[in-house]
């Protein structure tokens, strides 16, 4: 393997790569205004919002704090379990704050030629997939 001399200053190549490994160690993701967020110890996490309350535990290597109106989760060191531990922290939170703010929502997509979907009622849907019969699919309560 073949490295070019750095030519800029030294410190510029100290502060380049001190950043860029601040920067993978901490996530920041925005919070919404009506969505209040309690971190209690940095290890659960609490987001209440205008559809409803969440909660979770966040493992111990992971440190989740709030910064103004944005969540910043944190990892101690670049292994590998930490990595892991932080991206799945970091998702599991924000689908926490769109889960209060938004709810759950599921968009279905028919593509092809002879498919057909057909609203029957304010909860019922007749789809015609290619098979013999019709489907009817019944949208869950609540």
């Amino acid at each position: 393997m073949v490295t070019a001399p750095w030519t800029g200053p030294p410190s510029a190549a100290v502060a380049t790569e001190v950043s860029a490994d601040v920067a993978h160690r901490t996530f920041p993701h925005p919070v919404p205004s009506g969505v209040t967020v309690a971190v209690d110890g940095g290890h659960r996490v609490t987001v209440k919002g205008p559809q409803g309350e969440l909660a979770r535990e966040v493992p111990p290597a992971i440190s989740v704090r709030q910064e103004g109106d944005v969540l910043v989760v944190e990892r101690p060191d670049d292994q590998r379990q930490n990595r892991a531990l932080h991206g799945l922290t970091r998702s599991l939170v924000a689908n926490m704050v769109t889960g209060v703010t938004d709810g759950f929502s599921k968009e279905l997509e028919i593509v092809g030629v002879g498919y057909r979907a057909v609203p029957k009622g304010p909860g019922a849907l007749e789809l015609a997939l290619g098979f013999s019969h019709p489907v009817n699919v019944t949208a869950p309560t609540g």
